[in-house]
């Protein structure tokens, strides 16, 4: 629409497509700069389908029916079961009702930080929308920003960092969790759900791990944190370790990276947030569910044993599906990508992986994309925000009970 852009731009279906799909998705790929390419008005249609995608289709058109006194049916309740990984469909209600109180409560909060941040550059109507925008954005895992070079202007501002990185870990955790926490501490109980117990300590480790191996890999280079202080570098660390599994906001440029760090990175981005949360990629409990499974098989262990609670093993099945198409699916399409384009291997699979995991860093390559490698990264974020188990689910057919049992006969592996 011509008012969604400033005066004298225009931009092809594609590039619409491209953008709107990102917002929706909650990636943060780009092939425009926003600041200077959309309006006002342009910006809070973005703003909006990014909050839509945060919250999750099923959930915004539910929430559309409570509020104009609608029931919502069976079906309705158990896709919204599936879409946030919510214990049961029975409760679903409430359970919508307490989505849109945590997540307008924890925007707004992170709105009331930042504005104070942008309050220091510009005056108090912008730096209010600034605010909120930017608050938006990062506790829906989006990665939209308002300026060309997204964050790389704060890599020192404790106030902005620390900020955007917990409405990033609070958005990347799950609604799921988020729930489970506060009905603990309201009830003054120390039980949480496994899930919970899972999600947080993936997140914690891969967080740790992730910014000390950054810290480390980067502490020399001088177009990264080489040239920070001390305390900006571990800040900057940190920032990073958080954006990178889910959100795709960075404070530091991404194409001077070292390529030991853009695999890490690679990895970190694959993993993503935790279930029924605003991230993509896999899953920390799906990669921690795997994890636990190999230390049981090193151990000699016959189950697989978590907080004392024993996980089934068509959760294992499903967690192994989960990784191995995701494997092949993301292997096919950077296979396809480098096809059409000329670019370098490690610059593709980055793009690639951080379109699938919805997560949204680039290392400059995204507007220099052929048309049809656009379309493959659309299709990329769409399954990736629903979800490669959901996406194989929806192709094949209905689970079938097999009645016939072959014999038994092992297999040489490793």
């Amino acid at each position: 629409m011509p008012f969604s852009l400033q005066d004298g731009q225009r931009i092809s279906f594609l590039t619409a497509l491209f953008t709107i799909t990102s917002a929706i998705c909650v990636t943060g790929l780009s092939v425009i700069d926003i600041s200077k390419v959309l309006s006002f008005e342009g910006q809070i249609i973005l703003l909006v389908f990014i909050q839509l995608g945060g919250l999750g289709v099923m959930t915004f058109s539910s929430l559309f029916f409570l509020l104009i006194g609608k029931k919502i049916g069976y079906k309705d309740r158990e896709l919204i079961k599936e879409e946030r990984n919510a214990e049961n469909s029975g409760e679903i209600v409430d359970f919508i009702k307490k989505i849109v109180i945590i997540v307008f409560l924890i925007e707004g909060i992170g709105a009331f930080f930042l504005t104070l941040e942008f309050l220091k550059i510009f005056d108090f109507s912008k730096a209010l929308y600034y605010g909120i925008f930017h608050s938006i954005s990062a506790f829906c895992n989006a990665g939209f920003a308002l300026f060309s070079n997204n964050l790389e202007n704060y890599p020192g501002s404790i106030l902005m960092n620390m900020t955007v990185a917990y409405l990033i870990i609070l958005g990347g955790i799950g609604f799921s969790v988020i729930n489970s926490v506060l009905v603990a501490v309201r009830r003054d109980v120390k039980r949480f759900t496994l899930t919970s117990k899972v999600a947080i300590l993936v997140s914690m480790f891969l967080t740790f791990v992730g910014m000390i191996l950054f810290f480390l890999l980067e502490y020399k280079n001088p177009l990264t944190i080489g040239s920070l202080n001390w305390f900006d570098k571990v800040l900057a660390s940190f920032f990073q370790s958080v954006t990178t599994r889910t959100a795709g906001f960075n404070t530091v440029p991404m194409g001077a990276l070292k390529p030991a760090t853009i695999f890490m990175f690679c990895i970190l981005m694959f993993i993503g947030a935790s279930p029924g949360s605003t991230g993509g990629g896999i899953k920390t409990t799906t990669i921690g569910v795997i994890i636990f499974y190999v230390i049981g098989v090193v151990q000699g262990k016959e189950n697989i044993n978590v907080f004392n609670r024993r996980i089934s093993w068509d959760i294992l099945n499903r967690a192994l599906a989960i990784l191995i198409i995701s494997i092949i699916y993301v292997s096919i399409i950077i296979m396809a990508v480098m096809t059409i384009e000329d670019m370098s291997f490690e610059k593709v699979t980055f793009e690639v992986i951080s379109a699938f995991a919805t997560v949204g860093l680039s290392m400059g390559i995204t507007a220099d994309l052929s048309a049809m490698s656009k379309i493959l990264l659309i299709i990329t974020m769409f399954i990736g925000r629903l979800g490669p188990m959901t996406f194989a689910l929806a192709l094949g057919e209905k689970k079938v009970k097999q009645n016939l049992r072959y014999p038994k006969e092992n297999i040489l592996v490793g």
